[in-house]
Parts: structure tokens; sequence; C-alpha cells
């Protein structure tokens, strides 16, 4: 799926703000403060979350309008856009009491959860220029983006685990006691989902790892991947067939939060779970820790993760996902570059870069689709 027309509402510096496209590179330029990184963030948020700067809902609103804001997008295969009618997606703040996220597919409200079924997507920020180095929260939001891009269900576990956790550390900390009933059916609730997790991050792991494997050496470093899940350190946890056999991992769980439940108590929170997964990465060719190679090494590192996510979603789901690299030409001598837009193109569905200068896009080629930020205005070039 594409995005072929999007509109912004009152969202950060657009006021009202339009754009037609169709499949290919998408190439937003202007100066710094132009809006460009803010049409970026209000794609990433026609996923589920908070977008690739994971801003809170009141930061979005344009200061000078009403008090909300609305983001409109029209989605449609890449393969029959003369035959097919677009999808509305709708994602907005409303002006009146509650401010809650809206979301409509169609013009019919859904969950947050339900746009991963529509839309895969992908980005790429200078933000993220660290996340290699930095803590383990960073790679796991990375990590579960990732996972949630090849397995959809992925957003609506973690929320089920996320919310019944929240009831455990509310239980475990109530002063009066608690009832280990209750809490034997809160930590049911915790391991179902939370077994889910483990799987679908298991099995993205090994799959982007063969998929790695098969892809040709070149300017953007292959990753080497290991995953800490989180869990207390068990042989078993080493054996492919466990993470197959959803019983035995959601009653293993069950029963660490079981053993664990005074010393979760007195931390006021749960020690062990998949909130605590790590993911390790390590430059292949050089054998080295992401953590300790160059930061044009973690740079090109980071790109060939999106590459092989992308060539593996692609495989598997039969379409790409959306692609937002904000500002990554930038960092790139003109050979990468040149290099990184033929690998672009070749992978088709859509992708959305920015850049302050246009000249970094001279190899874009001429079926991308410009676009030129000055202030309010787009200008199409």
């Amino acid at each position: 799926m594409i995005i072929s027309r999007l509109s912004l509402t009152n969202f950060r510096s657009h006021a009202h703000t339009t754009v037609e496209m169709g499949a290919g590179l998408v190439i937003l330029t202007g100066e710094n403060g132009a809006g460009k990184t803010n049409i970026l963030e209000a794609i990433s948020l026609l996923s589920p979350g908070r977008g690739l700067r994971g801003s809170a809902l009141s930061d979005l609103i344009r200061r000078e309008g009403d008090g909300g804001f609305a983001i409109s997008a029209h989605i449609q295969s890449e393969t029959s856009a003369l035959t097919t009618e677009p999808i509305t997606i709708g994602v907005g703040l409303p002006t009146e009491l509650p401010q809650n996220r809206r979301i409509r597919i169609n013009g019919v409200p859904t969950s947050a959860n339900r746009l991963s079924e529509w839309l895969g997507i992908l980005w790429l920020t200078p933000a993220m220029d660290r996340l290699l180095v930095e803590g383990a929260s960073g790679r796991r939001r990375f990590l579960d983006r990732l996972t949630l891009t090849l397995f959809p269900a992925h957003a609506r576990s973690y929320t089920r685990y996320e919310a019944a956790m929240r009831q455990r550390n509310r239980l475990l900390a109530d002063e009066k006691g608690y009832d280990p009933l209750w809490l034997d059916g809160l930590e049911l609730a915790m391991a179902e989902p939370a077994a889910a997790i483990i799987e679908a991050r298991h099995r993205w792991m090994t799959e982007l790892t063969e998929k790695i494997a098969t892809q040709q050496s070149g300017p953007f470093a292959r990753a080497l991947l290991t995953l800490q899940h989180g869990l207390p350190e068990e042989a078993g946890l080493e054996n492919e067939g466990f993470f197959e056999n959803k019983a035995d991992l959601t009653a293993y769980l069950q029963k660490i939060w079981q053993q664990s439940r005074a010393r979760d108590a007195t931390i006021g929170r749960s020690f062990y779970g998949p909130h605590r997964a790590e993911m390790i990465v390590t430059h292949h060719a050089k054998n080295m820790p992401a953590s300790q190679t160059s930061t044009g090494e973690q740079k090109a590192l980071l790109i060939g993760l999106i590459l092989a996510q992308t060539a593996l979603v692609t495989e598997k789901n039969g379409q790409p996902p959306i692609l937002l690299l904000d500002e990554v030409a930038a960092h790139l001598d003109p050979s990468r570059r040149e290099i990184l837009f033929d690998r672009l193109r070749d992978i088709g569905g859509q992708v959305w870069m920015s850049g302050t200068e246009s000249s970094l896009f001279e190899k874009a080629g001429n079926t991308a689709h410009y676009f030129h930020l000055t202030g309010q205005n787009i200008i199409t070039r």
C-alpha cells in the first residue's frame, strides 16, 4: 500500500497542507523549520504508537490552531491504484473534551492497533543515530517496530501485556496486601500475550538473520543480532521448540512471576518480562559490538537493518512497508547516497526522504516526486 494523498490540519507547523504523490521516492526539501520532519511524523502516526518523535498528543497541536489536529491519508494498492478505491485513514485529536486520540478507517472508529493491518511503516531519524550506544529502551522500541511490520498482531499483544502488568504492579504495591488468587489471574493475563510477544520477536530475529545472510555485501554493514528476552537465564530458552510451545512458555512465565512477587513488591515493578528485553547488535564483518564502532559505521548498520527488514517484509507480505528516512542522505558520501537511492528504487513501494539541500538528491532520478517546503507552502518541483 502507498499513500496517494496526505492532508494535515493544524498539525505542528502545518495549518492546512495537502500533498499528492505516487509510488517511489518522495523527496521533501526545505530549510530547517520548514516542516519536513512534521510531515514524516504525521505519516508515522498512521501506525500504532506515538510516532517517530514519541511526542505527547498535546505537543502535536499547532499553536495558532483551534486546539486539535487532524491527519488524513488516502492509501491504495500500488499494483492496482487505477482500479481500487482508496482507503481513508484519519487520525486526530478533537477540540472538545475528552481529548483522546481518535482513529477512523473509511469513517468508522477503530483502535490504534488496527492501523498496522493496513500500513507497515518504518523510519530512521537523526535522533536514532545513537540508538546502538544508548540505553536498551530505544533498541527495544526499534525491535518492536520491526517486529510489528512483519506481525501486525504484535501491537495488540503488547497493549494487553502492559495493561495486565500495570494492574499487577499496583496490586503488589497495595499496603493492605494482595489476594494470591487475584495475582494468579493477572499473571495469566500477562503470560498469554507475553508468550506471543516473545515468539513474534524470536521469529522476526530468526527470519531477518536469514535475510541478512543472503544479502550482498556493500557500503551498508551487515548486522549480527542477538535477543535477550528479559527472563532468567535458563537453557530451555536456547531451544527452538521452547518458543513454539506457547503452553509451556506461558506456564514458565507464570512460574517466574509467582516466584518473584516478594522482590517485585519491594522494588515496585515487574523485574522479569518482555518489557526488559534487549536487542544486541554486532558488526558482523568486524565481530565487534555496534556500540564500539564509529558513528559512520553505526549509521551504516542501521541503514543495512532497514534495507534487510524492508526486503523481508516485501517477501513475506507481498508489498514493502512505507519508509520514512529523515535527513539520512546528509550523512552519506555521494557514492553511498547513489547506492542507497538505487536500492530504494529496486525495493519499490514508497519511500519518503527529507533534506535541507536539493543537491543531496541529484541522483534520486526523474521518477521521484519532489516537494519543496517554504514556510506553509509546498512547491512541487
